[in-house]
């Protein structure tokens, strides 16, 4: 039978919209291929007295993972986080990183971990070789000590070494103007609580030398029951206290010192007060308790962290966290190095990551930056202030100059050896 040239183009037609369709149907899978979810697993305390700690690290993640995947994600791949609850358990939280790359597939680690466990989870980190930002941590050394380094290892929170500069700053000079010359501590008896009051102690005696420490006591973390270490310190009759106690730790102490009317007798600097989780949470807030900034969004006093702040709010019902704004600002960075790199790949992330600075809300002068030697956040928002019982809390905050902490965060380092 001869074709005409009609039944030809239709043919032709019927081929052309059957390659068509093929294309459409194929697209898809090809989309999904290139689409493929970038799995962050974050290993935290979601259970147990320091639950807050967990719920809202996750909160904050998942807030700016969804402005991210908004955005792009990384690199063109959408950010799934997958969250582990570690119960506070430093063996725990190393078994539940190792479960999160090997057995649920995850490329990156945002470590939500307390101090106890972030050892614990950068020690997988040094064994797998995946890119890990430690988002809690405080402990200085995880990032100072040099032994420690790892290329493929971050920190995105604050260190006792930056809060203790400018808190035995803040504390000289009330000492010099009221002779509070007698102190005592009371902190959680493991690394943090060790080295951040070995470090505010060394420099409250730098600036102010007549003041001595005639009493310490060393609470095990998520011990229930401070009646002992409480008697200690009024038998000791100092001038003044300090403590990191956190969390739930710090809000039961102050509970229970308050039956005592320990804070009538004495003043009470405790870093980890200015935030929502202790302030909100203490029965009977003691006015005039001196304190860090932890989160607050007066603190820094500009739009966008107050913006931020109520954010969260509108979608947690609750203010954030210190927690908060450093999980926040781990995915922050994230998405910053996947752009710059274009790129999810961790390796390529690690090497943009290092120097990387962004804007934050976070930051003293509204940008942050991870500093390339030691891997760590530099230029967050650092201030002490003086609590009264009712919003904003912390009317008034006294920051010191990142210039005056490096230079003394640089003799510190000399002095441990970390150089």
């Amino acid at each position: 039978m001869t074709k005409t040239p009609s039944s030809q183009m239709n043919r032709r037609a019927v081929l052309a919209l059957t390659a068509g369709a093929a294309g459409v149907m194929a697209a898809p899978w090809v989309a999904r291929a290139q689409a493929k979810a970038v799995k962050v697993g974050m290993p935290t305390i979601l259970s147990g007295r320091v639950a807050q700690l967990g719920t809202s690290s996750r909160n904050a993640a998942q807030m700016e993972v969804e402005k991210a995947n908004a955005a792009g994600g990384l690199a063109g791949r959408p950010i799934e986080l997958v969250v582990r609850d570690t119960k506070g358990q430093p063996q725990e939280a190393a078994r539940v990183a190792r479960e999160l790359v090997n057995s649920d597939g995850c490329e990156i680690l945002i470590d939500a971990e307390a101090s106890t466990g972030a050892f614990a989870v950068h020690e997988v980190a040094r064994d797998l070789g995946v890119l890990c930002i430690h988002s809690n941590s405080e402990t200085s050394s995880l990032t100072a000590d040099p032994k420690l380094k790892l290329p493929n290892a971050f920190r995105c929170a604050r260190q006792g070494i930056h809060d203790s500069v400018a808190g035995g700053t803040y504390a000289a000079e009330i000492v010099n103007a009221k002779g509070l010359t007698r102190w005592a501590t009371c902190s959680p008896d493991y690394a943090y609580g060790r080295d951040t009051t070995a470090e505010f102690v060394m420099y409250l005696k730098r600036f102010a030398p007549k003041a001595e420490v005639v009493a310490e006591s060393w609470p095990k973390i998520f011990q229930p029951d401070y009646t002992e270490s409480i008697t200690k310190l009024l038998q000791a009759k100092p001038q003044a206290l300090y403590s990191c106690l956190w969390g739930g730790d710090l809000t039961s102490f102050i509970d229970q010192a308050g039956i005592y009317a320990l804070f009538a007798q004495m003043q009470f600097f405790a870093v980890n007060m200015a935030d929502y989780t202790a302030l909100t949470t203490v029965k009977n807030l003691p006015p005039g308790i001196h304190s860090g900034n932890r989160y607050i969004k007066t603190f820094p006093a500009t739009p966008q962290n107050a913006a931020w702040g109520d954010a969260y709010r509108a979608k947690y019902g609750e203010y954030p966290t210190n927690w908060a704004w450093q999980n926040a600002l781990a995915v922050n960075f994230l998405a910053a190095a996947a752009k710059k790199a274009n790129s999810a790949d961790g390796k390529k992330l690690a090497e943009v990551l290092r120097g990387l600075t962004i804007e934050s809300p976070f930051g003293a002068e509204g940008k942050v930056t991870m500093r390339a030697d030691d891997q760590t956040l530099v230029d967050y928002a650092v201030g002490w202030g003086t609590t009264i019982a009712k919003e904003p809390y912390v009317p008034e905050m006294k920051s010191v100059s990142w210039q005056r902490i490096f230079e003394l965060e640089a003799e510190w380092k000399k002095d441990k050896g970390f150089v």
